[in-house]
């Protein structure tokens, strides 16, 4: 990953549903100045995303609130649409915002893109987390293998928080 601790987030369009429909928004204006904590993966609806990922963060949320992180946040390279019926299948309630990068804007500034077209899914992100304050980052850890899910799930950061 080319994002490193201390770096400014790249100012780039991302996609989230606000009333049903999607809006593409400078991903600072998303995030905001707070201290916020970001998580990248993969895909929605995907195994490991999907068994352990965010359900990790469903379940951790309160906790990470509770030590100083004002929003967190889940982005993955699907359509806003996707990313939706993934929190809302996921039980996300209002603890967790869903973004969507589909044309990997965000993904490749950050260097975080791998490609998966050998098992079907085409480019897709890293398996990460992120602590940001300011739009600037504070903690990030990215997993080796994307299939792997320590140092990016809600309880490994539980740890550094």
């Amino acid at each position: 990953m080319k994002l490193k601790v201390n770096d400014q987030i790249p100012d780039v369009k991302i996609f989230h549903l606000v009333d049903g429909e999607p809006k593409e928004q400078n991903i600072s204006e998303v995030l905001g100045s707070k201290k916020i904590l970001l998580f990248g993966l993969p895909g929605a609806f995907t195994a490991t995303c999907s068994k352990f990922h965010l359900p990790g963060y469903v379940k951790n949320a309160q906790q990470i609130l509770d030590k100083g992180i004002d929003k967190i946040f889940c982005l993955a390279v699907n359509d806003p649409y996707v990313m939706n019926a993934w929190g809302e299948a996921n039980s996300i309630g209002e603890n967790i915002n869903m973004l969507a990068d589909p044309y990997l804007s965000f993904t490749k500034l950050i260097g975080a893109e791998v490609d998966r077209n050998s098992k079907g899914m085409g480019m897709r992100s890293s398996r990460y987390a992120m602590v940001i304050e300011n739009l600037q980052v504070q903690n990030i850890q990215e997993e080796e293998e994307t299939k792997n899910c320590r140092v990016s799930s809600a309880e490994g950061i539980l740890g550094i928080i």
